[in-house]
């Protein structure tokens, strides 16, 4: 399972972090969120020390879904050093993941 992000923790864990965070902002009642999350624990385990991995259940945390403009999920964004590196909207294949994170590796 992938760590929760909110509106109360996102600025410290994912706008301060020291590594780049891979943040998928979901819904528990997303078909496309659900069948995203096992790509994404996946490579949450491959990428381990080097990309942390969160997400944001947007009708939980509003403020940083807005502050993002999220208007569709799932919605991926890459945030190096407190800046969207890469976006991803839509579901997206392990391949495709592989080759944002390459980005920031």
């Amino acid at each position: 399972m992938l760590p929760e992000l909110t509106d109360a923790n996102f600025e410290s864990e994912v706008l301060r972090s020291d590594v780049p965070v891979l943040v998928d902002f979901t819904a528990t009642w997303c078909g496309p969120c659900k069948a995203l999350k096992p790509i994404l624990e996946s490579a949450a385990q491959k990428y381990a020390g080097r990309v942390k991995f969160g997400q944001v259940d947007v009708g939980v945390n509003t403020k940083t879904a807005t502050q993002f403009m999220v208007r569709n999920i799932p919605t991926l964004l890459l945030i190096d050093k407190g800046k969207v590196v890469e976006q991803s909207v839509g579901l997206i294949n392990a391949k495709k993941l592989d080759d944002m994170l390459a980005k920031v590796l």
